[in-house]
């Protein structure tokens, strides 16, 4: 597979999502995952997302209606019922995603797969290979919506279904996650940790393909 190409045109059916479009339809998408979510990202933050449980003793916010729990407190829920977790981003993560990491020691142990590439500015959220944000937002709160009016990014993007644009970002998605660039790439004397030396021959097999002729169904390669 080749990074460098142009499709041809067609219909493709999709959303316009922007400002608070991106936490509504892309987080709780997320959230509700089912088989796999896979993001990539230029910066990686921690991110609060609105906590419906109503537990006592959870975070509240300032404006003391709602309650708020880290992302990843959703995504160690979503690591045990085998949820597949994948994150490439171009940056070392934020000191409080890190910090927030320590406190899900499933995640930190490898429930939550975490791949560093400098060169990667690609922003996509991939859930159970069935449905895809393509756009502007970093995984933080001021991109995906999750900050209050005033306060988030301006950030668009696209949400859509349909199988071979799925494909075709997956495939590339894979490519990068497995250091299938790495050999070739022009960074990788300053690169702080090549993904092709500590990436696993069989990540290739984990591919999550969209059937246009089964609905979401999910097909290997």
């Amino acid at each position: 597979m080749t990074i460098d190409f142009t499709t041809p045109r067609r219909p493709v059916a999709l959303q316009l999502v922007s400002g608070r479009g991106h936490y509504d339809s892309v987080i709780e998408a997320v959230m509700s995952a089912e088989t796999s979510v896979w993001v990539g990202t230029a910066n990686l933050k921690e991110l609060l997302v609105e906590d419906h449980r109503a537990r006592p003793g959870v975070r509240r916010s300032a404006r003391g209606t709602r309650s708020y729990r880290s992302i990843l407190a959703a995504l160690s829920e979503l690591a045990a019922r085998g949820v597949e977790l994948r994150i490439l981003h171009a940056e070392r993560p934020s000191r409080p995603f890190r910090a927030e990491l320590a406190r899900h020691p499933d995640l930190a142990g490898g429930a939550l797969a975490l791949r560093l590439c400098p060169r990667v500015h690609l922003k996509t959220v991939i859930v159970d290979g069935a449905l895809m944000y393509l756009g502007s937002a970093n995984w933080t709160g001021a991109g995906l919506g999750a900050r209050g009016s005033g306060r988030r990014n301006f950030e668009l993007g696209i949400l859509t279904d349909d199988g071979p644009l799925l494909d075709q970002v997956q495939a590339l998605y894979e490519r990068l996650w497995t250091g299938g660039e790495c050999a070739t790439c022009k960074l990788r004397d300053v690169c702080p940790a090549p993904i092709a030396a500590a990436a696993p021959a069989a990540a290739a097999t984990r591919v999550r393909r969209s059937s246009a002729s089964r609905g979401r169904a999910r097909r290997r390669p």
